[in-house]
Formats: C-alpha cells, sequence, structure tokens
C-alpha cells in the first residue's frame, strides 16, 4: 500500500505532528521527521506492520489538519541550469540581434550534451529559514517586482553521504518532495559588484521563498526520478509542464556530486533545478493576487496565493 509522509498541525489541539497519509486518514505517528528518517529501516518494518494490522491507534481526517512543510533539513543544496530545455530556451533569449535563433538552439544543445557527458552540475546554498507550507500564501518583498518561480523536484537524505559514487548516490535518498524555489529576477546580479557574477543570497531566501510540500514520499513508491512531470500553474494557466527526463544531470548525479564537498546529512534537501517556463520567459512575474498551483508526478499539490507585501 502506497502512503506518503506529512507534518501538520491539528486545527483543534493545535499540536504539531507527524503522520502517515493513506486514503485520505492520517495515521499519528510519535516522532519527528528527521528521527523518522534517520531511523528508516525501522520505522519501515513499524509502518508495514501498522497498516497490515488495521491497529493505527489515532487518526485524523485530512480535513482537519493544517499542512506544514513536510521536511526541517538542516542544508539545503541547489542545482541551477539543470533542464536542457530551460537552457536553450534563455539562450534564445539572450540571443544578439541578428543571430539565428535555429542555430542559437544546435550550439547551446551541443553545449549541453558536452557539459552532460564531462562537466560538473553547478550548486548554491538555500537557507531552511526561507521554507514554508505548501499552500500558506507568499508575501512578495516590497523591494521588488521581479519575483518569479521555479517549482522544482526535492530528494530528501535518507542517511549520511559523503563522497559517494553515483551508482550509490539513491541508496542514500529517503524520498522526494517538492519546492517552489522563488526567485528575485532583479536582484540575481550584483550591479555594484559585477565581477562577484550571481548573488542567491539576495535573490531568494526571502521569508516563505520556498513553499515546500506537501508530501514526503518514500523513495520505494517512486519507481524512476527522471520520468515524474513537473507542473506549474498561475492563476490556471500552465506554465511549466515538463519530464524531469530532461535534466541534463540526473538525481543519483546531483547527490553524488553534492556530497564531494560537504557530507549530506538525514533530512537534508537537494534541490534538482527548475524546468523551462518561469516568469522570466514568459515575461510575466508575480504579482498581487496570483495563485500559483504546482504538482509533481506522485507528490500531491501545493497552492500558493501571492500578496503584495505593501498592500498587506
Amino acid at each position: 500500500m502506497n502512503y506518503a509522509l506529512i507534518r501538520f498541525v491539528h486545527r483543534h489541539s493545535g499540536h504539531e505532528k507527524v503522520g502517515l497519509l493513506v486514503d485520505g486518514r492520517i495515521h499519528v505517528l510519535e516522532a519527528g521527521m528527521n528521527q523518522i528518517i534517520a531511523q528508516w529501516r525501522t520505522w519501515d518494518t513499524t509502518i508495514d506492520q501498522i497498516l497490515a494490522s488495521g491497529s493505527s491507534g489515532e487518526t485524523i481526517a485530512a480535513a482537519d489538519v493544517r499542512l506544514l512543510a513536510p521536511v526541517q533539513p538542516q542544508q539545503i543544496i541547489q542545482a541551477g541550469a539543470n533542464y536542457r530545455t530551460h537552457v536553450v530556451d534563455l539562450a534564445v533569449s539572450h540571443k544578439d540581434d541578428g543571430e539565428d535563433e535555429a542555430e542559437v538552439r544546435k550550439k547551446t544543445e551541443q553545449m549541453m550534451d558536452k557539459r552532460a557527458e564531462e562537466g560538473l552540475p553547478y550548486f548554491f546554498i538555500g537557507l531552511p529559514t526561507a521554507i514554508a507550507a505548501p499552500n500558506d500564501a507568499l508575501e512578495l518583498p516590497y523591494y521588488s517586482q521581479c519575483h518569479d518561480w521555479e517549482l522544482e523536484l526535492a530528494a530528501v537524505i535518507g542517511k549520511p553521504a559523503h563522497r559517494v559514487s553515483t551508482e550509490q548516490a539513491l541508496e542514500h535518498v529517503f524520498g522526494y518532495t517538492m519546492v517552489n524555489d522563488i526567485t528575485t529576477r532583479d536582484l540575481v546580479f550584483r550591479k555594484d559588484m559585477p565581477a562577484i557574477g550571481s548573488d542567491w543570497y539576495r535573490a531568494k531566501n526571502a521569508p516563505g521563498f520556498f513553499p515546500t510540500g506537501p508530501l514526503l514520499v518514500p523513495a520505494k513508491f517512486i519507481q524512476d526520478p527522471q520520468q515524474l512531470t513537473v507542473t506549474l500553474k498561475l492563476n490556471g494557466q500552465v506554465m511549466q509542464n515538463e519530464s524531469t527526463s530532461d535534466m541534463i544531470f540526473n538525481v543519483a548525479q546531483l547527490v553524488s556530486h553534492a556530497s564531494w564537498n560537504m557530507p549530506l546529512l538525514p533530512g537534508d534537501l537537494v534541490l534538482t533545478g527548475s524546468p523551462a517556463g518561469n516568469g522570466a520567459h514568459w515575461g510575466r512575474l508575480l504579482r498581487d493576487g496570483d495563485v500559483m498551483e504546482g504538482s509533481i508526478s506522485g507528490l500531491g499539490t501545493q497552492r500558493v496565493a501571492c500578496r503584495d507585501e505593501a498592500r498587506v
């Protein structure tokens, strides 16, 4: 029987708990999420026994809870420019006047092939304090009108991983969730310090900039993380709709490379990049009143309403 793990607050008691979501009912688990992840060998057996016996103890209707982000990572590793179509579209959007679009696409595709064979993923660090619940409202910071969406598959580390090979990497993945990695586009590059390059601290990481969840699905229920569909709708209109097969570096490669510089810990997130179709591509960034609906195959749906901070 398939199930997912969630974190929630009961609407009546106000208590924060971890639960097992099965067929619209929540089976309460008496442990924290990171404890369950770190002790998964024991909990996996316990959960199977609970579901087999039907004696699950306390259960709650899903309608009676407020969902929280399902994870509480110590570290967030993010991969940039990791979808072929996304990178090609960016190259086309920045082509010089007079350049042939087909030629730009061809050259960029060849560059991506070479990068996949010989290159390394591009990583940067996110802050856990930016994580938000999957249905929390997002306050768009007053200091910019250029906030953008980037829905991503996130691998959740299950056991410590340090310098693991690509072949071993998925053995260290507990499961998967989704993150909408909000980005303030006009802060990505420092105009006062162009030699420094990108400034991901200021462009990301504001409060609520990582809507996460709703579900944490154990890896045993995700047959192939490279065959999932990432979809984001803005006010009901599909903006992103791409398969994870379009990744330049797959999940196993990302986890392996991320583990070479720093030990990955149970509960940590490795974000895998966002596919084509963000706001910069469409020339339409987030505004007060917008509603983003994000989904990834088997990982549920998050619904985030946007509010202009200046109007709150």
